[in-house]
């Protein structure tokens, strides 16, 4: 499953978080423990688990995903410092290389190629859409721009702890009203 830590992202946020961090192998355990029944899983059995996940199965990951930041707090480890001082560091790179023309061409034409590609679908000049593979693919090809320009988009302007606060706190409420 390619996507599988966009899935994570989803229904375990600290996780995910932690899994692109130096803390990624105590994510990485949290993870093949719920879902494998232990804890020496490799990303490859955690990718082909996550295929196969049932609702179940996710319950389990986001109360897993509860504990984790439990944990974290207890251990006193600030997952968004880690991030911040992560993207501090890609940014003093970028200083340091005073190279900031080719990252900014590449960032434009993510963002631009992303609009166009909108443009033309909204415009009606994709023929074929009623096509089942034609729409996927297009689809598939609408969502990797996205996902790339929100990449460029979170790279320059940043992301704020403050926005995947009121994200979570946005999905609890939800999560709430469904139960009910």
């Amino acid at each position: 499953m390619k996507d599988w830590k966009d899935l994570i992202a989803a229904v375990a946020p600290t996780i995910a978080t932690a899994l692109g961090g130096p803390i990624a192998g105590l994510a990485t355990r949290t993870l093949s423990q719920v879902l494998l029944g232990h804890e020496s899983g490799s990303e490859d059995d955690i990718s082909a688990a996550m295929g196969q996940a049932s609702p179940d199965t996710l319950l389990k990951i986001k109360e897993a995903d509860q504990a984790f930041q439990l944990n974290m707090k207890t251990l006193d480890i600030n997952l968004e410092r880690i991030a911040a001082s992560d993207r501090d560091s890609a940014r003093g790179r970028e200083v340091n290389a005073h190279d900031s023309t080719t990252l900014r061409i590449l960032a434009a034409l993510i963002v631009g190629g992303f609009l166009i590609c909108i443009w033309f679908v909204l415009s009606g000049y994709v023929k074929g859409l009623s096509d089942p593979l034609t729409a996927g693919m297009i689809g598939t090809l609408i969502g990797y721009l996205s996902a790339k320009a929100d990449q460029v988009v979170s790279y320059y302007f940043g992301s704020s702890a403050g926005s995947a606060q009121k994200t979570q706190a946005m999905s609890d409420a939800l999560n709430i009203q469904v139960k009910k």
